[in-house]
C-alpha cells in the first residue's frame, strides 16, 4: 500500500488511533461528552482527540486509558501516538529542504511497490493530478507551512513519477470522496482541467 502523500499518512494514522480510542471509550459505556467531564475537558476536547483533529498526548491516553479501565493497551495506544508524532517530525524535517526533496523521498516505495491501495478525502491522489492542480498544492504547501520556493523542481518531480501508472505488473485501486471532486482546488480552471482528466483517463494496466 502506498499513501499519496506523507501529510495524508499522518493524518490518516491520526484519524485511525482517534478511532481506536472511541472504540475504547464504546466498549466502557461512556459519551463523549460524559469522558471529557470525568477528565476535567473541555466537552469538545474527546471529540477533537478521536477525529484526529488534535493530537494525542501520553497524558490524554492515559486519561482514555484509566477511565475506560483499558489499562492493557495503555503502552501500545502510546507507542502509536509517539510513532505518528515522529512521522510528521520526519515531514517537516524533509520539508525544510524543499518540496522536491519531499517528492524524490517516496521514489524508492513507488518504485518498489506493486499494488497501490489509496484512499482521499481532501485531494485528487497525486498519480492522478493535473500539473496546474499539482502547482496548487504546492503552492499552498509553501503559504501556509513556510515550505521553500522549489515549486517547479518538485512539480517536474511529481509529474515523472506519474509513469508508475503504466508500469507492468503495478496495479492500482483509489477511492476518493466526493468531496474531492468538489473542493475547489487553484481555481475554476484548475479544477475543470482536473475533472475532465479523470473523465478521460485512460485505464491503466492491470
Amino acid at each position: 500500500m502506498s499513501p499519496s502523500s506523507p501529510v495524508s499518512s499522518v493524518q490518516q494514522a491520526q484519524k485511525a488511533l482517534g478511532q481506536r480510542l472511541r472504540e475504547i471509550r464504546k466498549d466502557r459505556g461512556l459519551t463523549a461528552r460524559a469522558l471529557a467531564a470525568s477528565a476535567g475537558w473541555h466537552e469538545s476536547k474527546a471529540s477533537r482527540l478521536e477525529n484526529g483533529k488534535t493530537p494525542l498526548s501520553d497524558d490524554d491516553i492515559r486519561t482514555y486509558t484509566r477511565l475506560c479501565h483499558a489499562w492493557e493497551q495503555e503502552q501500545d495506544l502510546i507507542a502509536t501516538a509517539r510513532g505518528i508524532e515522529g512521522m510528521y517530525i520526519e515531514w517537516r524535517r524533509l520539508e525544510r529542504s524543499g518540496l522536491k526533496r519531499v517528492q524524490q523521498s517516496v521514489l524508492p516505495l513507488f518504485e518498489r511497490t506493486n499494488r497501490f491501495l489509496f484512499y482521499q478525502s481532501w485531494v485528487v491522489p497525486g498519480l492522478l493530478q493535473t500539473p496546474e492542480y499539482t502547482r496548487a498544492v504546492l503552492n499552498t504547501a509553501v503559504s501556509l507551512r513556510g515550505a521553500p520556493d522549489d515549486v517547479e523542481d518538485a512539480l517536474q518531480v511529481r509529474v515523472d513519477r506519474q509513469q508508475v501508472l503504466h508500469t507492468r505488473p503495478k496495479q492500482f485501486a483509489m477511492l476518493l470522496e466526493e468531496w474531492v471532486l468538489r473542493t475547489v482546488i487553484g481555481d475554476a480552471d484548475v479544477m475543470a482541467t482536473q475533472l475532465g482528466h479523470l473523465i478521460a483517463r485512460p485505464r491503466c494496466h492491470r
